[in-house]
């Protein structure tokens, strides 16, 4: 506690002598710090994201020790913590990629401390807040005196609560016995439309919108059954739609609430376990639920309340960050973001669950197969660290140090023209794009290990693709504080890493005008021929969606609608089924 307190201390005297106007402040927030220790605006832009608890109504607890609030003033500021806050301090104010702020830590420093330190920020990774103008004197006295309250606590969300959200549109038995369409469903793509709550349907082969679908809030992934047939989406209010691409315009055909938050879904895969089974893992409450696959109906519902790896500390909210399903074995596996465990969660019975805990690094984010998908690779993002599983002996393969904040997406797989088999991330933190070698049995000695480190535009990478029939490594940068920068790709040729990238300005191939014109995620077309971009601005400005020929490198075609609204990311049903990346 006390080293905990010079550490804080450090950082408020260090704000504290230095006397900045909010137009220095935002300037220096372009700029990546050269310490290493601070906070990016990349990194904040991502750790930042609103929280749909910030619409849950909450007890507010009346510590007597805490300085007095109205209920206005508290809801007001749990508002402002669940949109800017929780995704680095947690939902419970426990500590997460960020420091704990509960009132045993809080109530000793103060509110006038408080308000320095959330005012001018720390070099350890807290934003500043005040200076930077995203809060005003008024809110950094109130964040003041929310975080010394007792944390409200959002509701647990079990059976009983699924059940009540559950809806079976269109039963299985009314649905097509066959395909009633002429799409090339294979091809179509499911792009979210983020603050609009929908996913677009656009058919790959003509390019036109085939349906817009409502859905939860900022679908964060889509997910297709084994069989290619129903295509899953959830949002960050933890929603999972149903959709049955069969029918003569694909739409929804069931819907869940798993819980209040979430980011993540997929079906079973297994042979014989095709289409059987769904799995959602939430945020809030900290848990997985495994569900039917053609009802959503839930089944089993999983805690991950438990002890971290390395200190093994006991973790009240470790959030569900990722799922992928086992091509080896019937199994689910789970990302546990904090307490860094990997769960390989077997659906063979489901009565009598068993689990494999595998432990790994903390933070665990987002990750893929490697090209022969038996080897999970997935990035442990604030541990700097990606870890490997066999899928088919169910144990950790590496644990691979590579630069700040890796986020691969689902990376990207390539034999190197020197090194063999690799797999590929880019990273928030930094503009370096890692290479591991991923062939233990003819490359053992490039196994599991950074073997080239190329060089891109700069931090704020979220997606980074290529394709098996493609010479071309796509690299995004829709996070970095430069327009020149998060409006461009930069395209490598694997065959000669060392020429370095060329960048695209797809933002001014969209032909948009005014907007944010951030470029995000690529991804191929079935056939592999095209790259997808998304060309994401603000809600109430026109996006669109660019597609580019990958061959020669050049512009295609420009999707526009005005129901583009807010496009993030876009999946192909083929290369989504068949994990081609």
């Amino acid at each position: 506690m006390q080293r905990e307190w010079f550490g804080w201390s450090a950082a408020i005297a260090a704000a504290g002598m230095v006397a900045i106007t909010v137009g220095q402040a935002r300037a220096e927030e372009a700029k990546p710090d050269p310490s290493g220790k601070g906070v990016t605006q990349e990194e904040l832009k991502y750790q930042a994201g609103g929280s749909p608890l910030a619409e849950v109504e909450m007890y507010q607890d009346i510590n007597p020790k805490a300085p007095s609030m109205t209920k206005p003033e508290f809801e007001e500021g749990r508002q402002i913590y669940f949109e800017r806050c929780a995704g680095c301090h947690g939902v419970l104010r426990k500590g997460a990629t960020g420091k704990p702020l509960t009132p045993d830590i809080t109530l000793q420093r103060g509110t006038d401390f408080l308000k320095v330190f959330i005012n001018y920020g720390s070099p350890a990774g807290m934003p500043n807040w005040g200076t930077s103008g995203e809060l005003n004197e008024r809110q950094v006295d109130l964040m003041a005196r929310y975080v010394q309250q007792t944390p409200p606590t959002p509701p647990e969300w079990g059976l009983k609560e699924m059940k009540a959200s559950w809806k079976v549109i269109v039963p299985p038995a009314q649905r097509p016995t066959r395909k009633m369409n002429s799409y090339n469903i294979e091809n179509i793509f499911s792009t979210t439309l983020r603050d609009s709550g929908e996913v677009a349907l656009i058919d790959g082969d003509t390019k036109k919108i085939i349906n817009i679908v409502k859905t939860g809030y900022a679908v964060h992934i889509s997910r297709l059954s084994g069989s290619g047939r129903y295509l899953f989406v959830i949002g960050r209010d933890a929603k999972v739609n149903m959709i049955d691409l069969w029918m003569e315009k694909p739409d929804n055909v069931a819907e869940i609430r798993a819980g209040l938050e979430a980011r993540s879904v997929d079906t079973s895969k297994y042979k014989g376990f095709i289409d059987k089974y769904a799995i959602a893992g939430t945020y809030w409450p900290p848990q997985y639920v495994i569900m039917r696959g053609d009802t959503l109906e839930p089944l089993k519902i999983m805690a991950t309340r438990g002890m971290t790896v390395g200190d093994q500390e006991y973790h009240p909210e470790p959030r569900v960050a990722s799922i992928v399903a086992s091509h080896f074995k019937p199994e689910f596996v789970v990302n546990v973001k904090e307490t860094g465990k990997i769960l390989m969660v077997n659906y063979q019975d489901i009565e009598n669950l068993h689990v494999t805990e595998i432990g790994a690094a903390k933070f665990l984010h987002d990750g893929g197969w490697d090209a022969s998908k038996r080897y999970f690779l997935v990035a442990a993002n604030q541990s700097n660290k990606v870890a490997v599983v066999d899928a088919k002996v169910g144990k950790l393969a590496g644990l691979v140090d590579v630069d700040r904040i890796p986020h691969p997406g689902r990376g990207a797989n390539f034999v190197h023209p020197k090194l063999g088999p690799v797999w590929a991330t880019g990273h928030l933190g930094s503009d370096k794009i890692v290479l591991i070698g991923t062939d233990p049995k003819k490359h053992p000695q490039q196994a599991w290990k950074v073997v080239q480190t190329l060089t891109g535009q700069g931090g704020g990478n979220l997606f980074i693709k290529t394709h098996p029939k493609s010479s071309n490594l796509w690299v995004d940068t829709p996070l970095n504080p430069d327009p020149k920068i998060s409006q461009s790709v930069a395209v490598y040729d694997v065959r000669n890493l060392d020429k370095g990238p060329v960048v695209l300005p797809i933002g001014e191939w969209a032909d948009l005008g005014e907007g944010a014109k951030r470029v995000v995620q690529p991804e191929y077309n079935k056939a592999g021929d095209e790259v997808w971009f998304a060309v994401w601005s603000a809600k109430n400005q026109a996006s669109a969606i660019v597609v580019v020929d990958d061959r020669t490198r050049q512009l295609k075609a420009v999707i526009k609608d005005a129901r583009l609204i807010t496009p993030t990311g876009h999946f192909n049903v083929y290369n989504t089924q068949h994990d081609v990346y």
